[in-house]
């Protein structure tokens, strides 16, 4: 496959445009719509979807992520006569709030970027190409990558009292459904008022404060209830989250170490 072509199809990706691709690259826009085009007739598939911002297609969502690989490997290289290699993670925010980062600062030396998202959706991340690697709840893999099991994060409820109906709910976003499924575990159909609190630690000050009640981590729910800054609504209920590590499948120093370490720090941290 050719790695010019390949490379302007991540940079029209990830730019959005024909022109922003071509300006990123130092060449004509002109230039970069023949090396697509040249890329879909190789591949005999439409691989990017003209519109604003650009996108890929299903198709073109492999190429993505084989251009990212490609990019990685050749910055693990450059990295050994340089000063690093950047990496990009999608993690859920309670994952990130409670014991990821010291699964990466036990690997030092690449750059991190960070994405977060709903443990639910993580794994769209890899499908575009976006990140590398993911902590997720999906436990089928996806296509080019591996998937190791890291136990599972168990919440409780906790509020200011122990009367669901009169306490409205706390949420991290419109994609968090954990307290929508603790309250079908526990055969509960209500419909309380929502506030949304899209940050973890937010999240818990929130509950805290009394706004509401919402699905907490044990580790934290656990000291914050011997505080006295909160109950548990139902003792002895609770709701169990089971994670996966999910990376991209190639001989890569770096992804191999940094999933040394979050196997590391997930069996520290995680229920099994």
């Amino acid at each position: 496959m050719d790695q010019v072509q390949l490379a302007t199809f991540q940079a029209v990706v990830e730019t959005g445009s024909f022109e922003a691709a071509a300006h990123q690259l130092h060449v004509t826009p002109s230039a970069v719509s023949q090396r697509i085009k040249a890329l879909e007739s190789a591949v005999g598939q439409v691989l990017v979807r003209r519109a604003k911002p650009c996108v890929a297609t299903t198709a073109g969502e492999a190429l993505v992520r084989l251009a990212g690989q490609i990019a990685l490997l050749e910055r693990e290289a450059l990295a050994q006569a340089r000063d690093g290699t950047r990496v990009s993670i999608v993690v859920n925010a309670d994952s990130l709030y409670l014991w990821f980062l010291p699964a990466l600062a036990a690997v030092p030396g690449p750059m991190y970027e960070l994405h977060t998202d709903d443990q639910d959706y993580t794994a769209d991340l890899l499908r575009s190409g976006t990140a590398m690697a993911a902590v997720t709840a999906e436990h089928a893999p996806v296509r080019g990558c591996r998937i190791e099991p890291l136990g599972s994060m168990r919440y409780l409820a906790v509020g200011p009292s122990t009367d669901l109906s009169a306490m409205s709910m706390v949420v991290y976003n419109r994609k968090d459904r954990l307290q929508h499924r603790f309250l079908a575990s526990i055969r509960r159909k209500i419909e309380p008022p929502i506030h949304y609190v899209p940050a973890a630690a937010a999240f818990v000050d929130a509950i805290r404060y009394g706004l509401g009640w919402g699905m907490v981590p044990e580790p934290i729910a656990r000291k914050d209830i011997a505080q006295g800054h909160y109950v548990e609504i139902f003792p002895g209920k609770y709701l169990d989250v089971p994670l996966y590590w999910q990376y991209w499948k190639i001989d890569s120093t770096v992804l191999n170490d940094l999933t040394a370490a979050v196997r590391a720090a997930a069996t520290e941290h995680l229920s099994r």
